[in-house]
């Protein structure tokens, strides 16, 4: 792959990174700086304050895990640059690659 290539993919990926940590601090602050607001809100006798900082922000960075994941996967194959092998190895062609390294 030219350098260009590989610095036009850096480029994507610290892109996605940062909008990522973007979104990662909003869960992770802005669920704590509207909790007084939601804690009026109370769903099986807890406030939803807490449902948004315990459960939500959890939903939310495995969600963000995926999204990463997905992407990067989606850009690698773009890039040709895919951490699967095209050709498909039997279990004993993998054994043995396994026991070469």
């Amino acid at each position: 792959m030219s350098k260009s290539k590989v610095q036009e993919y850096w480029q994507r990926n610290l892109r996605l990174i940062v909008i990522l940590l973007v979104i990662w601090a909003l869960i992770s602050y802005g669920a704590a700086l509207i909790a007084p607001a939601l804690n009026n809100i109370v769903i099986l006798g807890f406030p939803l304050g807490y449902w948004f900082g315990s459960q939500g922000s959890l939903i939310g960075f495995v969600l963000l895990i995926y999204a990463y994941a997905k992407i990067m996967n989606k850009m690698d194959d773009e890039y040709h640059i895919a951490d699967t092998d095209t050709q498909k190895l039997t279990k004993t062609e993998e054994k043995v690659k396994i026991r070469k390294n």
